[in-house]
Formats: structure tokens, sequence, C-alpha cells
């Protein structure tokens, strides 16, 4: 059966990178520029929250501009599993009940974006250019 949406899905992939990506960078940007600041006020990252905030902060740039998509969404995918790890699963098993699952769909997304790359109005498609398959003449 074909995909409801199929001939459309490049144009969709790449509206989930962006979004993805944008609110990836939202996340860094509250923990390194205090920007978009929580019921307690801005964060003031150190160690591991200062290294987790330049990751997200310059993976979701990379991520929303399609710019070493793959690198950047494998490098993101690994933080949200160790945040997920470090911060949700020693409260429980279950991602419902650790409140866990933000770090489980955004390490899933990273996953996928990691292995598809950046597809369709990325900038990948202007910096690194695939040099045309040769075709055999008949």
């Amino acid at each position: 059966m074909r995909p409801l949406l199929a001939s459309i899905s490049e144009p969709v992939y790449a509206v989930l990178r962006i979004v993805a990506g944008f609110l990836f960078w939202c996340h860094g940007a509250q923990k390194l520029l205090g920007l978009f600041p929580g019921p307690q006020g801005p964060m003031h990252p150190h160690g591991i929250l200062l290294v987790a905030g330049i990751i997200e902060f310059t993976c979701g740039i990379l991520i929303a501009i399609g710019l070493l998509a793959s690198p950047a969404g494998f490098l993101a995918c690994g933080e949200m599993a160790f945040a997920y790890f470090m911060a949700h699963f020693p409260r429980a098993f279950w991602p419902i009940q650790n409140m866990g699952e933000p770090a489980v769909l955004n390490c899933f997304i990273f996953l996928y974006i990691a292995a598809r790359g950046s597809g369709m109005f990325g900038l990948d498609r202007i910096f690194y250019k695939r040099p045309e398959t040769a075709q055999a003449s008949a």
C-alpha cells in the first residue's frame, strides 16, 4: 500500500529536520544565552549542562540549516540518550513514569536525521554536491 503522503515525503522530512533542529537550538540558547527562561528564571549552566548547551546550540543550527546534518544528528542522538539515562532512567524504568518521553523521542528523531542526512532544503546540497553518475552508452 502506498503511503498517503508519499508524493510530499521529501518536503515533510525537510520540515521535520528544520523544526527539530530549531527546537534543539532553543534548548541550547536557553542554557547558553539565557533565552526562553522557565518559571524559575534563566539557567546558569556549568559542567555537564554547559557541554549539553554547546551541543544543543551547535547541532540545532546545523540540523536546522541542513549543514553536516548527519554527524550533527548523530551527536544530538547521543546527547539525548545520555540525558535520558542520566536524568530520567534512575527515577523509573518506563519513560512514561520517569518523564523521559521527550528525550527518547528526540533521540530517535535525531537518529533518523543521522541516517537520512540533510535532504531537501539543506545546505549540504550546495556545499557537498555529488558528482553525476556516468550513464553507460548503449
